[in-house]
């Protein structure tokens, strides 16, 4: 038992979990705190002021290169092509015969696209994704998700926390299925508005992973 747990990873904010007095499990691979004082005390928090979710077991895969968008049409169900930089698309990876690898988020910025896949299928993902690389040569893929620490900020204080956070005339708040580029006191940031679980309010923040206990 104890190998199989020096298996399992850290995400960039294990410390601060441990130092919150969290139960930590593991979930797809690594320790997540699953709460910290209760469960009923946590959800009465977030539906009532504010929270944060540590997110970053999460998969973020960047691709690049000229054909990058034929890319991402070739294996995802939606076309890619009607976003505009800055918006971000909720779609599917298929197999070829049309069962589905995973959903994912897709993530257009000027020069690059990001995709960010669900944890538990990460790996998976990964290898379908290498696969079907070849046939798009002009096509680059890179695994991000190491260096980058992802935190979820969602309830009805969200927007106002997210304000302080920036500073007045910082950033134009994201709409929904978009990110934004910002810094908070100094260090880059990015911002998106993508929860798709039918909150109002809700953002992510994307920072490096060397940054997480300073965005905590």
């Amino acid at each position: 038992m104890e190998s199989a747990n020096n298996q399992v990873k850290k995400t960039p904010f294990y410390d601060q979990h441990l130092a919150c007095n969290a139960k930590l499990v593991p979930f797809a691979g690594y320790w997540m705190p699953i709460q910290y004082r209760g469960i009923m005390e946590e959800h009465r928090r977030v539906r009532t002021t504010v929270g944060v979710f540590d997110v970053s077991h999460m998969g973020e895969f960047i691709v690049r290169g000229s054909s990058a968008e034929d890319f991402l049409n070739y294996i995802a169900i939606n076309d890619v092509s009607k976003l505009a930089i800055g918006q971000v698309q909720y779609s599917a990876m298929c197999y070829p015969d049309g069962g589905i690898v995973d959903d994912l988020l897709v993530y257009r910025f000027t020069d690059h696209f990001m995709l960010v896949v669900n944890a538990a299928n990460r790996a998976a993902d990964w290898a379908y994704l290498r696969e079907m690389l070849s046939r798009f040569p002009e096509a680059r893929l890179k695994d991000v998700s190491e260096s980058l620490a992802m935190l979820s900020l969602q309830g009805p204080a969200s927007r106002a926390m997210l304000n302080e956070l920036i500073g007045a005339g910082g950033m134009p708040e994201p709409i929904k299925n978009a990110i934004r580029s910002s810094s908070i006191h100094g260090k880059k940031v990015l911002v998106s508005r993508t929860g798709y679980t039918g909150e109002p309010l809700g953002f992510e923040f994307f920072v490096a992973s060397a940054d997480a206990e300073w965005l905590w």
